[in-house]
C-alpha cells in the first residue's frame, strides 16, 4: 500500500488499477472502519472486473495520520479532491460510500460535480441539518458508551474479542481527537443543494437502518436518484449482504460509465 501525503497528512491508499476507463473510489465509515472493510467485500471483484479501484483510510482512520483536530466535512472533502490530484485522477470517478463515507460523497459531489461520474451510498445521507441532529446524537451516546469499562466486556460477551479490539481502536483515536465534535457541524448541506446533485445516485438501505422512518426521503429529492432497499436489514449492509451489494455496484457502474 502506498502512503501518500494528502494536506499535510500521511494517507494509507490501497490501489488495485488494471487499467479500466472508468475508476471507483471507495470511502469507508467512521470509528470501527478503514479500508479493510471494502478490501475484504467489494474492492477485489470490483477490479478483477475491469475497474480501477482507490481505497484509502480517511484522515483520524486506519494507518492514515491522526491529527487532534480537523475533523469537519470540509476537512474530509478536501482530502479526498488532494488524493485525487495527486493520483492524477482528472476524469470523473464512481464514489462508493458505505455511512459516514456516503455523506462524504454526497458533500464532495456538492463541492466539485465535475469530479463525479455517480454516487452508490451504503446506508448513507447527505450532511443536512437533520443528519447533524442525528449524527450528534449518535456519537454523543457512543462516546459515553466507549467512557465505561463495563461497555468492551459487553462487547466481547456478545460479538467476540475481534469486536472489542476494533472497539478499543475506535475509542481510542475518537477520544483522542475532536472527530465526535467536529464531524456534526457539517459545513452542512441545504435542501436545494442536495437538489442541485445531478449525477445518478443509488440509494442503498436496510429497511431496519438508520433511514428506516422514510426510507424514499432522500431518492424523492435527488434528480437522478435511485433506491434499493434490503429488507430486514440494519445498518450493517455492506457487510452482512456484500455478494448482493457488489452484484448493484457492478451493474451501477456498468450502466454509467463515461
Amino acid at each position: 500500500m502506498p502512503t501518500l501525503t494528502v494536506n499535510g497528512l500521511r494517507t494509507n491508499v490501497q490501489l488495485l488499477t488494471p487499467g479500466g476507463s472508468e475508476t471507483v473510489v471507495f470511502l469507508h465509515g467512521m470509528g470501527t472502519d478503514s479500508l479493510a472493510s471494502f478490501h475484504l467485500t467489494l474492492a477485489p471483484p470490483v477490479a478483477a472486473a475491469g475497474v480501477d479501484v482507490v481505497s484509502y483510510d480517511l484522515r483520524g482512520h486506519g494507518r492514515t495520520d491522526r491529527p487532534a483536530t480537523g475533523y469537519r466535512l470540509s476537512d474530509f472533502v478536501a482530502d479526498l479532491r488532494g488524493l485525487l490530484d495527486a493520483l492524477r485522477i482528472d476524469r470523473p470517478v464512481h464514489l462508493v460510500g458505505n455511512s459516514f463515507g456516503g455523506t462524504l460523497a454526497y458533500s464532495f459531489a456538492a463541492a466539485a460535480p465535475e469530479r463525479v461520474r455517480s454516487i452508490v451510498c451504503i446506508e448513507s445521507e447527505p450532511a443536512t441539518e437533520d443528519w447533524a441532529a442525528k449524527m450528534g446524537s449518535i456519537l454523543g451516546y457512543t462516546m459515553d458508551f466507549f467512557r465505561r469499562e463495563e461497555s468492551f466486556a459487553w462487547i466481547e460477551a456478545n460479538f467476540g474479542a475481534h469486536h472489542r479490539r476494533l472497539a478499543r481502536m475506535a475509542a481510542e483515536r475518537m477520544t483522542a481527537t475532536t472527530m465526535a465534535e467536529e464531524v456534526p457541524l457539517g459545513p452542512w448541506l441545504t435542501r436545494a443543494q442536495v437538489a442541485a446533485i445531478e449525477c445518478p445516485v443509488l440509494s442503498i438501505l436496510g429497511s431496519r437502518g438508520y433511514q428506516a422512518d422514510d426510507l424514499e426521503a432522500l431518492t424523492s429529492v435527488l434528480p437522478r436518484g435511485e433506491l434499493h432497499v434490503f429488507e430486514g436489514q440494519g445498518h450493517s449492509v455492506l457487510v452482512e449482504r456484500h455478494r448482493a451489494v457488489r452484484a448493484l455496484v457492478l451493474d451501477w457502474i456498468g450502466r454509467h460509465a463515461g
